[in-house]
Order: structure tokens, then sequence, then C-alpha cells
């Protein structure tokens, strides 16, 4: 197979389209017969792309959340007005128009395309692979107040969790899927208000690792470059571990969202969930594959709502 671009990637994978199979749920075997090839077709194009951006895991995963987490359903820009999911790094990849190819034309949406390649991006960078349900469709209107649903770098622990237990999620769910920052990148403003003037208080962020903020301080100097890119793992920034919950113990966790797990002290239940997933990658595993499957799930369109696209960007004409 010829190397492909990262734009290149889904000029290929998202080549399945139009025509769906109707019905009422999400399935693991739902293209068991309308496109039994799936899985290996993306699992192939995907690994193609991943050797030229080894960042590509954690951008597409992030597609993948907040495309679930406020069910836009892959939803369009319109007009002028531009959802914060459709500006996500790796979005390109998953959007570019779909050419006529040969594999299983109209028939795979492109909210499962991401979906799939967010499982198999994770399981080639070392996490775990989970059972997939499939047979999402793609939405036909745009979702933009629906974007405050997702949870903001410089919330409090409070303000997240009230984010996620209105979608049916718990603590557990919060911290597991907190764990997906074990590998990619964060611009130095998602965080560097905690680097020197943290709530206006003048001083850094007392729960920052001292000689983890001289670091960081050097990387995002005051009035220094707000899109420097840091890794959000300083241990193992390419790999899906449980490293980043060790390194939320030793209070190295990049974004103020990261730390509050452990740092916040009227909530020991959650920093005894950061020191479970510490102790057990394969705890962390378990519990990160159940928070998708359930994440994946959260209202999504189905049956004959919604339409398959034939550009992810834009609705059908």
């Amino acid at each position: 197979m010829p190397s492909f671009s990262i734009t290149t990637m889904v000029l290929v994978i998202i080549a399945m389209m139009m025509f769906g199979v109707s019905t009422a749920q999400l399935s693991p075997t739902f293209y068991a017969t309308s496109c039994s090839n799936l899985s290996n077709v993306v699992r192939e194009v995907v690994e193609q792309a991943r050797a030229n951006d080894v960042r590509l895991g954690a951008k597409i995963i992030r597609v993948h959340f907040h495309d679930c987490f406020v069910n836009l359903q892959m939803a369009y820009r319109a007009r002028k007005v531009q959802l914060r999911t459709c500006q996500q790094p790796g979005m390109k990849s998953l959007t570019a128009s779909k050419p006529h190819w040969s594999v299983c034309p109209g028939v795979v949406s492109c909210a499962d395309i991401v979906a799939l390649a967010s499982q198999i991006l994770v399981s080639l960078d070392g996490g775990p692979t989970w059972e997939l349900p499939l047979g999402r469709r793609d939405s036909r209107t745009a979702n933009r107040a629906g974007t405050t649903a997702i949870p903001g770098p410089f919330e409090t622990l409070t303000q997240i969790e009230a984010k996620y237990i209105a979608q049916g999620l718990d603590a557990t769910d919060l911290v597991a899927s907190s764990g997906a920052h074990t590998f990619g990148r964060a611009r130095c403003a998602t965080f560097s208000r905690r680097l020197f003037n943290f709530n206006n208080t003048g001083s850094p962020d007392s729960t920052i690792d001292p000689t983890y903020l001289q670091t960081l301080q050097q990387s995002c100097p005051q009035g220094g470059p707000a899109g420097t890119l840091n890794n959000l793992d300083p241990t193992t920034p390419d790999a899906f571990d449980n490293n980043y919950y060790t390194n939320v113990q030793n209070n190295r966790g990049l974004l103020q969202t990261d730390q509050v797990l452990f740092s916040t002290a009227d909530r020991p239940d959650v920093a005894a969930i950061v020191n479970r997933f510490a102790g057990s990658q394969a705890e962390f595993f378990a519990a990160f594959g159940q928070f998708m499957i359930r994440m994946g799930d959260l209202n999504p369109l189905t049956g004959n709502n919604g339409e398959i696209r034939t550009n992810c960007r834009r609705i059908n004409q």
C-alpha cells in the first residue's frame, strides 16, 4: 500500500458511505453483512497515517469524545458558525470528502469511522481494545449550544463532574476518561495561567511539583507563544499506559483538570480512583474501555434519523 499523508487518511477510510442499514440500537455486528471488512480497511489506513503523525491517536480520540459528549454526530459548520469539534486537530483527517471508492460505498457513517479509528489508534499506542458498538448516523443539524457541555481545561472538579453526571456518567468514568491524557500534547494557552498568577494570587498553582513547574515555565514563559505544545504525559508521551495517574500522584498533571483529580481536598473518593488506576494498568484499561462504550452510546442517531454523510464536513445536499 502506498504511503499516505494524514490528510489522505480518510480520503480512503471515509470512502464507505450512503445507504446504511436501519436499526434502533448500536451493535458490534452492525456492519457484519453490509461491510464485513470495515475494521481491516480502517486499520490499514490508520496505521499508514499514524506512521506520519505520532499524535494521531490523541487527536482522533479527542474528536470522538467531543462528537459523542454533546451529541454532535459529526455536526457540520453552519455558514460562519464554526463548532469547536470541527476545529479540533485531526478533524481534517476524518472529514475530507470521500472519493468514489469501491469498498462499501454508502454504508458507513462519519461518526462510526471516528469511533472505530479511536479504538484502533488507542490499541496501536499500547492501550486496550473494546467491543465497539456501531450503527451511528450523522447529524443534519449543528449543535453549537451543546458545546458548553464539554469540560474545559480551567474548570473545577465540581464543574467537570456535574457535566459527567448530566450525561449519566460517574466519577469512575471521569477519572478513566481523563487517562486519555496519557498521550498527546497541549498548548501553553491551556495551562499557562497555572504557572505565574494562578487565580489572581500572584503565585503559581501550589499543586504543581516545583521541578515540573520550572520546566513548564521555561517552555511557556510569560508573554511567550500561546501555541507551544507540551507533552500531557512527560514520562511516556506517546504511549497509552497508566503513567498519567502516577504523574498526577506526583503533582505533575499538566492541566488544571488533571491535577484536581488528586489534589481536591474534599474528594478523597476521586483520589482513591486515581490511586487504583496508578497501581493497576489492567484495571485502568478495563475501566477506560467501559467508558468508551458508554460514551459512544450517549444518545446516538440511529435507524432513520440523521443521514450517512458523503462529506463529513457538511450535510448531504
